[in-house]
């Protein structure tokens, strides 16, 4: 067995020796630090793991691609928005009815006067006149808020009760 003292008497060995014991204090040391590193490294996951078990490079992958999706249907929406905006100009919105009696040997307001036009003021005036053997039907044209021809005291005023309704609430 080797004598502990000759270790002493030789002047590496006490430095040897505490260098052991440093290198030994520096092993537990690591061994410690590598311990909480992975208990933090595990918080960590589980903190930043998605409901479907990905990571969180995986759950920001995800959510880009949600955005971009959402950003992608906005920008369709808005297409077809102002395709239906441009429609829209176009069809009729304003419709208006007024009945009366054109002859003196009927009675009720069986005639009528029905004017349908869009926001431009263009359409169409269809005019029913009922007598007691026949009913005749009239149309005519609309164009820019005007009757296409001479027009009756009962089509000047459905024209003007529909071009009111089709300039809507605001511009009334």
């Amino acid at each position: 067995m080797p004598d502990v003292s000759a270790i002493f008497d030789d002047p590496a060995g006490p430095l040897a020796l505490l260098a052991a014991a440093a290198a030994l204090v520096l092993l537990v040391v690591v061994l410690v630090l590598a311990r909480q590193v992975t208990g933090l490294r595990r918080r960590v996951e589980a903190l930043t793991r998605g409901a479907d078990g990905r990571d969180l490079a995986g759950v920001l992958e995800a959510h880009l691609d949600k955005v971009y999706a959402v950003s992608h249907r906005q920008d369709d929406l808005e297409r077809r928005a102002s395709v239906l905006e441009a429609t829209q100009a176009r069809t009729v919105q304003g419709v208006a009815l007024v009945r009366f009696n054109p002859y003196d040997d009927t009675g009720g307001n069986q005639s009528f006067v029905l004017a349908a036009v869009d926001p431009g003021g263009n359409g169409a005036i269809l005019t029913s006149l009922h007598a007691r053997n026949q009913t005749r039907l009239y149309g005519k044209a609309v164009v820019s808020g005007a009757i296409d021809g001479q027009g009756s005291a009962e089509e000047d005023e459905a024209l003007r009760l529909a071009l009111a309704r089709a300039a809507g609430p605001a511009q009334r």
